[in-house]
């Protein structure tokens, strides 16, 4: 029993991270359908209670069985480490429809009375249209669901993806895998990832590697699988996720802000956790050229130090900006 992934020698070395702003629509539908995943995601499911009330889920809620296959098509792994949903979407859009309809079936078959539903059968007699009609569905998801919020998630799922990569490069795949979720078990000597769940899932990657992604909306779960030609994917929940919808920074302490003038102090507490220019902007309502400003004279002092990730560039305090952030003394912050 379990999901198992086979690593060979080429593997080991293809280990990348990815974000998916189509994957986190698709939980975030999800969560709308299982309650419980909504415990961390009250905040949020209060703000979206009327646009979520204007949508007819039912034709995605109907692919996402409670055990079972769900459809690869509608959630291609992404090609590249940062990635828009507008890119994703075009994938979804250009499926096979036949490939498709094998899939659907699939999926449908795994939830007693699908297949034979009114909305199963259409799906199955037209899989061309429900190929545009569930990618057209997933398009008005994230436009009122996840988009609002996405600089956010986006932040969150930055920080999460640094702080792992640095795991990784610290101690290998164990300190990797020990860190990501309880349910993961790393054997060293069989080169095997296992995910502790029911039903079986055994796949070899094949000198593909294996794609990491952390998900604000997958919560309690890791989701592992996809079945060739897909690239080998693993889906865990971000760090963080408790203070995700928490409101903004606390105001800087005075005394922090007469040093270096309120906005930098406010952009300097701000960054508890690594960040980007536009993530910053949403968390403190301010505008990115501002925010900019401030963390180009934040990395001149030294407080701030930059690191690239995919497209993007994240901002994290260096130990003298701890120090000032927290109130304690240089000689406090562990080196």
């Amino acid at each position: 029993m379990g999901f198992h992934f086979r690593f060979g020698p080429g593997d080991l070395l293809r280990c990348r991270f990815s974000l998916s702003p189509r994957w986190e629509t698709q939980e975030a539908v999800r969560v709308l359908l299982r309650p419980q995943r909504q415990s961390y995601h009250l905040p949020w499911l209060r703000q979206v209670r009327a646009a979520a009330a204007g949508l007819d889920l039912r034709p995605l809620w109907l692919l996402m069985p409670t055990k079972g296959h769900n459809p690869d098509f509608l959630s291609p792994p992404p090609l590249g480490p940062s990635v828009t949903f507008e890119e994703e979407l075009a994938r979804v859009r250009a499926a096979d429809p036949e490939a498709a309809r094998e899939d659907l079936r699939r999926s449908l078959a795994c939830t007693p009375g699908a297949l034979e539903s009114e909305i199963g059968r259409r799906m199955l007699a037209d899989p061309a249209r429900a190929v545009r009609e569930l990618a057209d569905l997933y398009e008005r998801a994230w436009e009122a669901l996840v988009a609002p919020h996405w600089p956010r998630l986006r932040g969150l799922l930055e920080a999460d993806v640094l702080f792992h990569s640095r795991r990784l490069a610290a101690g290998g795949l164990e300190a990797l895998f020990d860190g990501l979720h309880p349910d993961l078990h790393w054997q060293e000597d069989t080169g095997t990832l296992t995910i502790d769940k029911h039903g079986h899932h055994d796949r070899t990657l094949d000198g593909q590697g294996l794609l990491l992604m952390p998900s604000a909306f997958v919560w309690p779960e890791v989701v592992g699988g996809y079945d060739p030609p897909w690239q080998p994917t693993l889906v865990y929940p971000a760090r963080g996720i408790g203070a995700l919808w928490t409101a903004s920074a606390s105001p800087a302490p005075d005394a922090l802000a007469h040093l270096l003038g309120r906005g930098r102090a406010e952009v300097l507490c701000a960054l508890h956790e690594p960040a980007s220019t536009t993530a910053l902007a949403h968390r403190l309502g301010l505008a990115p050229s501002t925010v900019s400003t401030h963390l180009k004279t934040l990395r001149a002092a030294g407080l701030l130090v930059p690191s690239r990730h995919g497209h993007q560039v994240l901002y994290e305090r260096t130990p003298l900006g701890i120090a000032l952030a927290s109130g304690s003394p240089t000689g406090d912050v562990p080196v």
